[in-house]
């Protein structure tokens, strides 16, 4: 978590100096709660209250705008909240999937190498028993 001191572009920097061999795959997120959005809910408050004062009959109604307002903006802040977590999930499919493929590509790898071993063992056996039962005595004549 980060308070930002100045505002303008701030820059991420991933240290990759454990190895920088191996190959790596980083996942992050960037959720910005910045005043910024508190001074566009003021300005759509400016607006709301215009509109609240044009539409708003004294007696007539039950449920009042700020009720109506409250709900609309728990279900915008569960909304992305909800976004939130389907984006950390798909970065763990990613990563899950980026990982079985590399599994997938040394298992086959290997399995070609016991393969290919097999095959040779196999041709060993049978030049081996052929000559086990090969007639080794020279006929005279």
């Amino acid at each position: 978590s980060v308070e930002p001191t100045e505002p303008g572009d701030y820059r991420l920097c991933f240290d990759n100096s454990f190895s920088t061999i191996s190959e790596k795959l980083v996942f992050f997120e960037l959720i910005f709660d910045s005043s910024r959005d508190d001074e566009e809910e003021e300005e759509d408050d400016d607006d709301g209250d215009a509109w609240m004062e044009a539409a708003e009959p004294e007696d007539s109604l039950d449920v009042k705008i700020e009720d109506i307002k409250e709900s609309i903006e728990t279900m915008r802040s569960r909304l992305e909240r909800s976004i939130q977590m389907q984006t950390l999930l798909r970065a763990f499919e990613a990563r899950d999937r980026n990982l079985q493929e590399s599994n997938l590509g040394r298992v086959n790898f290997w399995s070609a190498v016991n393969l290919a071993l097999l095959l040779l063992v196999a041709l060993l056996q049978v030049s081996l028993l052929k000559s086990l039962f090969q007639d080794k005595r020279t006929v005279r004549t």
